[in-house]
């Protein structure tokens, strides 16, 4: 029988019951990366006219995308202050709170005054809110994929896992969507005026569903009973250790290794992923390539529809024959790609950008989808939400904030495509090392994960005997 020391495995949820999880997972990000991504885009097509029109084009882009990079700056500090109440309170109150935050300041921006209107005051203003963002960003992966991996069954974890995944390309599609319908069918003029407002005021329409939903799903079985557990220790030692205070404190003296291997697990898929979907917008517009900038947003688009249904299918993938296995073979094949991606574009025709994005995302997403399995498999439950976090979106910083301004400014330089080809094959050798090195998770039972350095029950009971036969025989 399971004493409070002693994890068992929580049933998982009924299969009504973790469709609705899995629902309130994707739909809330969705949401989230709607509002993040559409960010992106418009950054690479209006924000430097609006926020930065005292700069040459190239620099304008390059000044709008700086505060893109901003957003990034700002979730590992998401990561932390909701990873730690996460781990505390749980993951349903804190994914609430990530919604509302982001839909709030995406709202906000759509209704910015300009830099024709206000000034300097207008950048200031923007780079605030994208702050914002950033910060609910940061809490909002870790809780959506836990509240997942939690309810789910273990032996299909990677594929329900998968589906908050999803929640990026649909984001990205549903940004890329809108914004491609409203540039199809307004002027330029009238697009720039009051037109790139409209997508960003949508999301308070969004975020209204997904807090409907959110609402109504129960919190995670597995941490429930953590919590119990860690209730149980609390009263029979008579008050709180510093590990149930600062989980932040435990995940780096149990889990530095495993924050270590996530960090560098996202390099190249943060940093390609980036590469692929905003900053093509920038290259396959630029004079070098001179495609419009619809035909752009019709690729991405496209892409992010087969993006968007990959994306599963290399997560049930996981579940067969491991999680390394499927991300090692995303991270090599996005190095492989870099090159011909940018040489398809390069010809100028709509198909072959279709083709270099859809393949490049379908090599992104053989990374992405065993991702939240992978990284939830590898903490234990107390202190699972700031792991996940800290490792995900720590890296971030690193990898997908500074990756269109990099690529941007390789291109002003270099004018070609060279460098950031080989920026793109050098983040794919590091995920590999680190993968690589990595150990499978995929049979790891979530309930029965420990701190790796842990004392367990029995060898505690053998510290305290011998601490209680030396007292006496002194």
């Amino acid at each position: 029988m399971p004493t409070p020391d002693s994890p068992a495995s929580a049933p998982p949820a009924p299969p009504g019951s973790l469709r609705r999880i899995v629902a309130a997972s994707l739909i809330g990000t969705t949401i989230e990366w709607y509002d993040f991504f559409l960010y992106g885009s418009a950054a690479a097509l209006v924000f430097n006219k609006l926020f930065f029109p005292d700069s040459d084009p190239l620099v304008g882009t390059l000044l709008s995308f700086l505060t893109y990079a901003v957003g990034f700056a700002a979730r590992p500090v998401g990561a932390l202050v909701f990873g730690h109440y996460g781990d505390r309170l749980g993951r349903k109150k804190l994914l609430i709170l990530s919604l509302l935050m982001m839909g709030g300041a995406t709202c906000a921006i759509g209704l910015l005054p300009t830099h024709a209107t206000v000034g300097s005051a207008a950048p200031v203003l923007l780079t605030a809110l994208r702050l914002l963002q950033g910060f609910a960003l940061g809490g909002e992966w870790g809780g959506a994929v836990l509240l997942v991996s939690e309810h789910g069954d273990a032996r299909r974890r990677g594929f329900w896992a998968s589906w908050p995944q999803t929640g990026a390309p649909a984001g990205q599609l549903l940004a890329t969507g809108v914004l491609s319908a409203l540039t199809a069918t307004l002027s330029d003029g009238a697009f720039e005026s009051w037109g790139w407002r409209v997508p960003f005021l949508l999301s308070g329409v969004l975020v209204l569903v997904g807090l409907w939903i959110r609402l109504s799903v129960d919190e995670s079985p597995v941490f429930k009973a953590a919590l119990a557990r860690a209730e149980a220790r609390k009263a029979a030692a008579g008050g709180e250790d510093a590990a149930e205070k600062m989980p932040l404190v435990a995940v780096l003296r149990h889990h530095w290794r495993d924050v270590l291997i996530a960090m560098g697990a996202r390099m190249a898929e943060n940093i390609s992923y980036y590469v692929i979907t905003a900053f093509v917008l920038v290259y396959a517009t630029s004079d070098h390539v001179d495609l419009g900038k619809q035909t752009a947003l019709n690729a991405v688009l496209i892409a992010s529809a087969v993006h968007f249904a990959v994306i599963p299918a290399w997560g049930a993938l996981s579940d067969r024959v491991g999680r390394r296995p499927v991300y090692l073979l995303g991270a090599a094949g996005v190095g492989a790609w870099a090159f011909p991606f940018f040489l398809l574009i390069d010809t100028k025709g709509f198909p072959a950008l279709v083709l270099a994005v859809t393949v490049g995302l379908v090599f992104h997403g053989a990374m992405y989808a065993p991702q939240a399995a992978f990284f939830s498999e590898m903490f234990a439950t107390r202190m699972r939400y700031s792991g996940a976090s800290i490792g995900a979106q720590f890296s971030s910083v690193a990898a997908g904030a500074p990756a269109p301004l990099i690529a941007t400014a390789l291109l002003a330089d270099y004018n070609s495509a060279t460098p950031i080809a080989l920026y793109v094959i050098a983040a794919a050798l590091l995920t590999l090392v680190a993968v690589g090195v990595a150990k499978e998770t995929r049979d790891r039972d979530l309930a029965a994960v420990e701190p790796t350095s842990a004392p367990s029950p029995r060898s505690a009971t053998e510290a305290a005997e011998r601490t209680a036969r030396s007292a006496s025989a002194q």
